[in-house]
């Protein structure tokens, strides 16, 4: 009898779910935000812009830690994540004490 969990566990659909609106969110702002034809000198918006593109990477790469199984673990400590974090930020790589640690 073999104990591999499918990919297809409750939590990991929950996360896919939470990931997806995630990047429809930031897709929805990027756009609404070149709708408003602003330049590159405008220094608020770029920025903005620029914050959104780098949390669609992070996306990217949190539902590849969900194909290869390490979603949800700490890139840095190894620890799991707390699910509560996970839900408030669901493509977050640190636990909370790692990331004070980086920042």
């Amino acid at each position: 009898m073999t104990l591999d969990v499918p990919r297809t566990e409750p939590h990991l659909s929950e996360a896919r779910r939470r990931l997806e609106h995630a990047r429809s969110t930031r897709l929805a702002q990027l756009r609404a935000l070149d709708e408003t034809g602003h330049t590159s000198e405008d220094y608020l918006l770029s920025e903005q812009k620029t914050a959104m593109e780098r949390t669609l990477k992070e996306i990217d790469k949190a539902f590849a830690r969900i194909e290869n199984g390490s979603y949800g673990t700490c890139l840095d400590c190894a620890r799991p994540i707390p699910a509560e974090r996970l839900e408030i930020l669901p493509y977050t790589r640190l636990c909370v004490a790692c990331q004070r640690r980086t920042t």
